[in-house]
């Protein structure tokens, strides 16, 4: 699965010119997850009062979303971020 939250943290990256290499991707992001198999994961309003609600200090929102959805839907997190881990969620990387 394929948060919507990291979708528009990509598409924000390639706005601000910090990750051209993926504008390809954007243009079309529903049909590369269709090719890759990977499912879409849309933001829920469950999902945006966990991530508000979230302990700690760590300010990203993209992270805080990604955090709440995979607590709320017990998935797992491919990141080498190890912030994740302070949260409680597996995480795989």
């Amino acid at each position: 699965m394929v948060s919507a939250a990291s979708a528009w943290e990509i598409a924000t990256k390639v706005r601000l010119g910090r990750l051209d290499l993926a504008a390809d991707i954007v243009e079309d992001f529903p049909a590369y997850l269709e090719q890759e198999r990977f499912e879409s994961l849309s933001v829920t309003t469950g999902h945006g009062i966990r991530a508000g609600l979230l302990p700690g200090p760590h300010q990203d929102p993209f992270d805080r979303m990604l955090i709440a959805q995979a607590l709320q839907e017990g998935l797992v997190i491919v990141s080498n971020d190890k912030i994740f881990d302070s949260y409680g969620v597996a995480r795989s990387w």
